[in-house]
């Protein structure tokens, strides 16, 4: 079917993902309340009231029907280990969702999720693209370890940043929609189908997310791992299939820096929380409520304006950064130059928050 219709495959398998998360939550939130799975108001939380986790049973229903329907293993053999490591991902989210568990049993599992899409998968990071002057490896092992490391700081900061209505999905749906497009128009439409599975199942957890309703629900840990899962997923794809296609007119020099500033919400935000934890002599891991979506709501902003307005700063981070690869300008320095913005933006927003408190 990718083969002969590679549009029609695409428009079924976002159909079918949609469908199947749509259909399921309101069971699932049925469910939910009879077995009181909630995630309870505290100081940590952004909410007011009990509302189910357990969001991303139904996002990975839709994500694995849908890519299990319609990815065949001869276009990309690898689909087998990446719902191998969705399962994995999956059994270890829905444990913490019901019962939580310890931050080291959770790392296990997210590294044997990590190792499954390195080891049997072949999907890693084998080059930087000049990055500091380094494009492939001496050693494998190198980017084995690297590719591991970005997969679990990936999924952590998408965790992380999952604090108020639709934000997550929010930024999943840009991003999925970045590298699902490149994908397309490079002509990699078995791995496009990879991004129109997530997309679906994004969109038809979404509008319950941001829903004040009965039906209304959070992805939890199973969603947001998941999530980060799957977008380490096209990022590997993203910076592999630049690697070697200068002839390809979509090519992406940059490719890391681009897909830096794809995801620079949740990386930056993440690395911005742990330092203003670790200035005030606390772990890097205490809860708070320090995330850029906090000082949004601190402001006066609902959580749908913040949603809004945090994926509008995310899209020209993106824009920002084709345009400085179009101009030629090294990895290294539009990484820089992203960081710069970012900091002055999120110093500018904590600006404001004291002025309000004042």
């Amino acid at each position: 079917m990718v083969n002969i219709f590679p549009e029609i495959a695409l428009y079924l398998t976002v159909v079918l993902s949609f469908a199947v998360t749509y259909l399921l939550i309101p069971p699932i939130v049925r469910l939910a309340r009879h077995k009181n799975f909630y995630d309870a108001p505290s100081h940590r939380r952004s909410h007011v009231n009990q509302v189910p986790t357990l969001g991303g049973v139904a996002i990975f229903a839709g994500f694995t029907v849908s890519a299990g329907s319609f990815i065949s293993y001869q276009f990309l053999p690898a689909i087998q280990y990446i719902l191998v490591a969705c399962i994995v991902i999956f059994f270890v989210g829905l444990k913490d969702d019901i019962q939580s568990i310890t931050p080291y049993k959770k790392l296990i599992g997210q590294i044997a999720a990590a190792l499954v899409l390195i080891i049997p998968g072949n999907l890693y990071f084998s080059s930087l693209h000049g990055f500091l002057g380094i494009y492939e490896y001496n050693s494998q092992v190198v980017g084995l370890f690297l590719t591991a490391f970005i997969i679990i700081l990936i999924i952590n900061s998408i965790n992380l940043i999952d604090g108020i209505d639709g934000l997550a999905s929010s930024v999943g749906i840009l991003a999925t929609l970045f590298f699902g497009t490149w994908f397309y128009l490079s002509g990699n439409i078995e791995y496009c189908l990879i991004s129109a599975a997530m997309l679906g199942a994004l969109l038809g957890f979404f509008r319950f997310n941001v829903s004040d309703g009965k039906l209304k629900i959070f992805m939890g840990d199973t969603g947001s791992m998941l999530l980060g899962l799957l977008l380490s997923v096209q990022i590997i794809m993203f910076n592999e299939l630049n690697i070697n296609a200068s002839e390809n007119m979509f090519h992406i020099s940059a490719a890391p820096a681009v897909s830096f500033a794809v995801l620079i919400i949740p990386l930056f935000d993440t690395l911005r929380v742990f330092i203003i934890r670790m200035s005030r002599g606390r772990s890097p891991f205490s809860a708070d409520k320090n995330h850029l979506h906090h000082c949004m709501l601190k402001l006066g902003f609902t959580h749908v304006q913040s949603t809004l307005l945090i994926v509008l700063v995310n899209i020209l981070f993106i824009g920002k950064a084709l345009l400085l690869q179009y101009l030629e300008v090294s990895i290294f320095l539009i990484m820089i130059i992203l960081i710069v913005i970012a900091t002055v933006f999120s110093l500018t927003i904590e600006q404001l928050v004291k002025r309000k408190k004042k």
